[in-house]
């Protein structure tokens, strides 16, 4: 098999903030950017680009199973799509082709916010570019972004205040579940159970389980500032 796909890769690892990261970072800001000047496109056109986005998140995920059975290293301690950007990748999917808009609700907020992190540390080890998994990691992850944003812009669609409390109760309602879920399976899914070990903004806080506050705040003020520029608008709105 190609050198780029097996799991022992002995090309040159990811490298943090790199010229491989930065640059995919950046194609990804592109990416977004070419993708919301089709605000005043055809609905025929705008439904062929969420058909892709979707069909293109979903086959990244689909791979990255496919990848890892077939190297013998599916696990359901690793593997199970319960980590929040891993469900979010098969419900960005639906709310795309469905604009569905309570999906659209933990997109924009949940998804932009986990996925954003993750691409800034992810954690890639030996998997520097053009490996798959570096490719991968990205395509899944940016496209969430990605399909967050255009909705808001091209479609039309928004949050509001009772988005963000909804996002905020769900959330904590499926960290509760998932804490149970890994003490049974021995695993950490959504980081909720143990601190994890990687380079992470977890690093410089407290240990278990005071680090999940942190988390909490963290994440209400991340909420609040991708909430900022509709708090602005309706403002101005209400001037007006």
């Amino acid at each position: 098999m190609n050198k780029y796909f097996i799991p022992n890769y002995n090309g040159t690892p990811f490298q943090l903030f790199g010229p491989a990261h930065i640059g995919t970072l950046l194609f990804l800001a592109a990416l977004t950017l070419f993708l919301v000047q089709f605000k005043s496109s055809s609905e025929t056109t705008k439904r062929s680009i969420r058909w892709t986005l979707a069909l293109i998140l979903w086959a990244s995920e689909i791979s990255w199973h496919i990848w890892n059975i077939y190297w013998g290293s599916w696990s359901d301690q690793f593997m199970l799509p319960l980590n929040v950007c891993s469900v979010l990748i098969w419900l960005s999917g639906l709310m795309l082709i469905f604009k569905i808009y309570p999906i659209y609700e933990f997109a924009y907020f949940l998804g932009i916010t986990a996925c954003f992190n993750y691409l800034l540390t992810p954690d890639l080890g030996i998997y520097g570019f053009p490996h798959y998994r570096f490719i991968q990691i990205f395509i899944s992850h940016g496209f969430v972004i990605i399909a967050a944003i255009y909705m808001t812009v091209v479609e039309g669609f928004r949050p509001t205040w009772k988005s963000f409390w909804r996002v905020v109760a769900g959330t904590n309602a499926y960290m509760l579940v998932i804490y149970f879920v890994n003490r049974a399976l021995g695993s950490n899914y959504v980081l909720i159970n143990v601190k994890p070990t990687t380079p992470s903004l977890l690093n410089f806080m407290p240990p278990w389980p005071y680090y999940i506050i942190f988390m909490e705040l963290i994440g209400i003020a991340c909420f609040l500032l991708l909430y900022l520029p509709f708090i602005i608008k309706d403002h101005q709105t209400k001037r007006n």
